[in-house]
Order: structure tokens, then sequence, then C-alpha cells
């Protein structure tokens, strides 16, 4: 083990490689590996950075360190990656485990000291080199559903000394996978105002057409102008039916390379701009991610590689032009995608847009919207590109456009709540409308003074909302007087059903517990198996706190020998 130390103090210049190293990681678990997701694939705001493995749906798999090493962070969140660990190489790897449900012995009692002295069960911890050194195919979990996770899976991941994620696979981790990637939608997209397709000078669907081999065929299009394209496509493993991103997108124009979007590595501070890859606009309205084959400015992106003017294609009258993408997944699958084009050059009839009632957000430098009592900032490069949005105010309504266009960003919301007169004043909020009934849902709000103040990524209608009631506390396992000298866990549910849970806090004999909580389930769970727990009559107090400052108050006795 002495010799991990030695090696990880080696300078990140000798680990530093052109290919990856092969056959070093093991699998992190003692089953075949089944993806539930792929690296790089395109989620709501970010790409996915590394394998979701299933685990049977079940939880409680063993864990594997996928070699030696030691473990350099733990980071345990009510959301996110939930509990999760991370381990780091002697060559200079890191590997990362999430959605866990609890960690070995060792790492569990460690961990556990530091959440009871902080008093916390969200804390991340960063042990030293010596403290917490993993041999070779060592337990150091076990899988779980934890934190955001949607089921019972381990997410994996391999990071660099720069902390960037990397396909698992480019290091011999390995998936079954003989299936070619499959297309569902294209299509074609004017560049400028004088591009037309089809006759139309707008995002065009174009008619797919299966081939026998797999490949697809796309029906002859017209075109003149600049122009790109989109698809939405997937990959599938062989043994899951799951629809999964793919590895590498090519296109080709009358045989030249046009562009290439190459998905085995980015980082954590480009991973918010996948809202300049996929249609935007598309996904908020069809909830499908169109890829778009050409780069827009302020398009910060590392993926994209031989970016021939930016993607697009010049499309001249009367003549007859292929374009083709090539579409892959890690092992080697392909498939293509065929578009024939015939140049006829049209002129389209003006369109009459009415800007009478628009508001411009400029992307090179800030913008002040103020209506009444309310103002809204956005800051430089909040916005990909200058966009006119809808902007008014009605009573206490912001209706701030549709959430169709991209943000860098947050842009800020202020309410001026001077001239409110209430007595609940401290309980208001800012809250986001969705869906058909306009539900309000909390928006993380700052108050200084009399001024209320929010961030958003997102367009949309806000509104002040007011939270006078507080949150809810119902034991699950016990009843006030009951003996638990047979139970293991302690279990209380909690809900609040506007502004939302923000904090709480569990004791017994005015002792602090810990209490894990589930956001989920919405369940509170305290293990007796911590040993915190030691009298025969216990006096529980667990006091519960919404995002306003509502709190309720818990209290009951139970008994155990």
């Amino acid at each position: 083990m002495k010799k991990i130390l030695l090696l990880l103090l080696v300078s990140s210049s000798l680990f530093s490689q052109s290919e990856y190293p092969q056959d070093y990681f093991r699998n992190p678990l003692d089953i075949t590996l089944v993806l539930s997701g792929t690296f790089a694939e395109l989620r709501s705001a970010h790409f996915h950075s590394g394998l979701d493995i299933k685990t049977q749906r079940k939880v409680g798999l063993k864990v594997y360190a996928a070699a030696e090493g030691y473990v350099s962070r733990i980071k345990i969140s009510h959301y996110g990656y939930g509990k999760a660990l991370y381990v780091t190489h002697p060559n200079g790897y890191t590997t990362v485990y999430a959605h866990l449900q609890k960690f070995s012995d060792r790492i569990e009692k460690y961990i556990k000291e530091c959440q009871y002295e902080k008093e916390s069960y969200e804390v991340e911890v960063f042990p030293s080199t010596e403290e917490l050194l993993v041999a070779p195919n060592e337990v150091i979990a076990y899988s779980g559903n934890t934190g955001g996770s949607g089921g019972p899976h381990l997410h994996f991941e391999i990071r660099d000394n720069q902390e960037r994620p990397i396909n698992p696979m480019m290091f011999g981790i390995d998936i079954k996978d003989s299936k070619r990637p499959f297309v569902s939608a294209v299509y074609a997209y004017p560049k400028d105002e004088n591009a037309v397709i089809n006759g139309k000078n707008e995002r065009v669907p174009l008619r797919l057409i299966p081939q026998q081999n797999g490949d697809y065929e796309v029906e002859k299009i017209t075109a003149y102008g600049n122009i790109g394209f989109g698809v939405t496509s997937y990959d599938k493993q062989d043994l899951a039916p799951n629809n999964n991103g793919v590895s590498n997108i090519q296109t080709f124009f009358n045989g030249n390379k046009s562009l290439e979007i190459d998905f085995k590595r980015f980082s954590f501070d480009e991973t918010k701009h996948i809202k300049r890859l996929i249609d935007y606009e598309y996904f908020k309205t069809k909830k499908s991610r169109i890829q778009k084959l050409f780069i827009e400015e302020n398009n910060p992106l590392s993926l994209y590689k031989d970016a021939y003017d930016n993607g697009y294609i010049n499309v001249e009258d009367s003549t007859s032009s292929v374009y083709k993408a090539r579409i892959r997944d890690y092992k080697g699958n392909e498939t293509w995608v065929n578009i024939p084009i015939r140049g006829k050059y049209e002129t389209l009839k003006p369109l009459e847009n009415d800007f009478s009632n628009k508001t411009t957000i400029y992307s090179d430098q800030a913008t002040e919207l103020k209506s009444g009592l309310i103002t809204v900032n956005f800051y430089k490069n909040t916005v990909y590109e200058d966009v006119d949005i809808d902007f008014s105010v009605s009573s206490d309504t912001l209706h701030l456009h549709e959430d169709k266009i991209p943000l860098q960003k947050n842009f800020y919301i202020n309410y001026d709540l001077s001239n409110y007169k209430t007595e609940h004043l401290d309980k208001i909020f800012i809250a986001k409308l969705y869906g058909y009934y306009k539900r309000p849902s909390y928006v993380s709000t700052k108050r200084k003074g009399n001024v209320l103040s929010a961030g958003s990524k997102n367009f949309g209608t806000y509104t002040l909302a007011m939270d006078t009631v507080a949150p809810t506390i119902s034991p699950v396992n016990f009843k006030d007087k009951k003996w638990l000298s047979k139970y293991r866990y302690l279990k209380v549910k909690i809900d609040d059903d506007l502004s939302g849970i923000s904090k709480y806090r569990a004791t017994v004999n005015g002792k602090w517990i810990l209490m894990e909580y589930d956001y989920k389930t919405k369940m509170l769970v305290h293990d007796f198996n911590d040993n915190i727990v030691k009298d025969t009559k216990n006096d529980l107090k667990i006091i519960v706190t919404d995002n306003v400052g509502n709190s309720s108050t818990f209290e009951a006795t139970f008994f155990r020998k």
C-alpha cells in the first residue's frame, strides 16, 4: 500500500498519455454489465458523466473498487448523486461510485463520525491519502437508489487529473453491444433568412425512409443557401431495451467531411451548454432531443472536430448534392443517413413579425427590465444570442416569455414589497408557475429588507406565493409509548405541500441523532445500529422547517432494552 502513496505523488506529466490504460480498471460489480445510461448521453440540462449500470432492480449489490487507490472524497446529499464515493488511483485517474445505499463498514464508520460531528446528514469530506487506502477488488460500498436516482442502479465514472469525465469504455470496461444505432427523425434548418428548404425558411421535418440494411434514406429535398441538419438518434445494447446515447456523429457533404461530434470526454464547466447542441425549443415543447449537426455562435462545447463552415453546407441553384451522416456507438456499430438535395432558388414572401410588444435581451451587454415594483436583471452573456421576448407584469405576476430559449446562466427577479401590508410578509416567496393549472413551485428566494430576489435559468411565468402552513410529521413504524427493542430502524414521514422542506433536526434525550432523508419517499430513517440510543426510556423530538420558516415539532416517547 505504501507504493500507492509514492505513485500518487508522481507528476501528472508522467501519466498523461495518448491512449487510455486497458485492463487496469475492473468491473465495479460482480455481475454482467447492463446499462440504463451511456456516457455523454443527453439529459435535460447536462451530458451524462458516466455509465448507469443496472443492478437487477435491487439495492445492496457489492460495489468493488475498480483498482487500488485511496478514498479522496465522500459526498452525501439529498439530491444529485446521493451517497457518492471517489477513489483516486496511482495512475492519476479517479473513479466515482454514486447513488449508493451505504459504504463498507470502515468507510461507513468514518463518514458517520463526520456526520455526527457536524450534526448533518449532508456532508462532504476529503480524506487524506493515508486515511482510507483501498486494495484491489475491495468491497467499498453497496449499490442503492439515493439522491436523484430514478431507480436502483450504480452510476460509475472515470475522471482524469483535471476532473474531466471520460467514457469508461475507453479503459476496457466492456458492454455487449452488437446493435446499430437507430434514427427516429431528421430535420433541416436554415442558417439565415436567405436560406430555403422545401419552400420554407424554418425548421423542416424530413421524410425518413428506413432501408433493409439498417441505414436510412431521406426523401429528396429542395434547398438553397446555407443550411444545416439535425437528427434524433439513439443506441441500444444487446441486453437492455433502453434508448441510450450514441458515441460519435460525422457528417459529409458531397464526399467531404463537414463536421464530427465525438462524445468521449467533456468537462463539467461545459456540460450546461448541452442547450446549444440540442434544439432547445423543440425539446421544451415536444420532449424530444434533436442533435444539431452544426455549430451556432457562442457554442463553447469541446465535442466538435473538423468543423468546416461550422457544419453548415451551401446549396447552389440547379445543383445535385448529397449530405450524409454516420452515427456510431462506442463498439463501432454504425448507421448512415443519406439526404439527396436538389438546389432550387426560391424567393420567399417576407415574414410579417410583430415586434411591437417585444423586448430585446442582448447577449453582449447587461439588460434591466422594470415594471412597477418588479425588476428583472440579465447580466452579460445570459443569452447565447440577442433575443426578442415577451415581458409584461400583471399585479404580482411576471410574464417572461415561454421557456423555449436556452440560457447560459441565471437572470434575477426582484420584487419590492414596500407597499405590501400583511402580517405574513415573511412567508412570501417567489414561485414559478407550472403546468395547465399553473401550480406555484418554490424558487430559491432571498430577502434583503423589503426586496425579494430569486435567480432562474428558465423563462416562464413567475409570481408571489405565500406559505403559512407548517410541514407535516407522521410516525411510520411506531406510536407514542411503544417498545422498539426489536426494531432496527425508526421511520418518520415528513412533507410540505408548497414551499418545500428546508431543514430538519432530530434528537433523542436531547442528543442529536442521524436521520437519513429520502426526498423521493419523503422518509426520515434512523438506524439504531448507530448505537446512539442507549437508554430504556427515550424522548424523541423532531423539528422540520420549510423554505419560508414555518416549523413543526413532533415529540414522542419510545422504549428499548
